[in-house]
């Protein structure tokens, strides 16, 4: 968390209130738990601590222009923001967008700095269920044209090309409890009656 009164007080109050806006998936609660992450893995770095916890706080706010480009929006809002002129330099600024730019799974390039690596590993955030609500969530509230086995197909293709074997999800900080969280997901994926059987329950729920 930030150690700067006076930016945790703009974060909370101006940037995360953002997210609100944004489906289940990409909530209040998914920045909140980026920042978190991002800020526990920052022990085993040398880096600025308000820098990756604003970041990490505004690295999904370009959703508010369309997911395709939602990192580049993101960088570009950054950039934009004169508020954070208070707190950091333009060179910081810099970082900051870049990491924003560079967290997206799908990305076919390495984050340019540990700023990003942390905050696209934050992102990552692969717990098996949570993984598998958000994409529930997010069929739900981006394609509610979709019948319940239209969201199932949509769902377990996404689910398969981004986190199975050979799957584009790539991880970047080896300290991160994601590797084998990984391996446990890919349990799940491999079993495509027991993913089906997840994906019921989650469904009914989330409806």
């Amino acid at each position: 968390m930030s150690r700067d009164i006076s930016l945790r007080t703009y974060i909370e109050t101006e940037v995360l209130p953002l997210y609100d806006n944004f489906d289940k998936a990409h909530g209040r609660a998914h920045a909140r738990a980026v920042i978190e992450q991002s800020q526990s893995l920052a022990e085993y770095y040398d880096v600025d601590r308000d820098m990756l916890y604003a970041a990490a706080a505004f690295h999904d706010i370009g959703l508010s222009e369309g997911r395709e480009h939602h990192h580049l929006s993101s960088g570009r809002m950054i950039r934009e923001n004169r508020k954070l002129r208070e707190w950091f330099t333009q060179e910081q600024i810099e970082t900051i967008a870049q990491a924003a730019e560079d967290h997206r799974a799908s990305s076919d390039r390495e984050p340019r700095t540990i700023y990003g690596r942390l905050i696209a590993e934050s992102d990552r955030l692969i717990d098996p269920m949570t993984v598998l609500r958000r994409c529930v969530q997010y069929g739900l509230a981006n394609h509610p044209e979709l019948n319940k086995e239209d969201q199932w197909e949509r769902c377990a293709s996404h689910i398969k090309s981004k986190y199975g074997e050979g799957g584009y999800l790539k991880l970047w900080i080896p300290e991160s409890p994601n590797a084998q969280r990984l391996q446990t997901l890919r349990g799940i994926i491999a079993d495509e009656k027991r993913l089906r059987e997840i994906f019921d329950s989650l469904y009914e729920t989330e409806i």
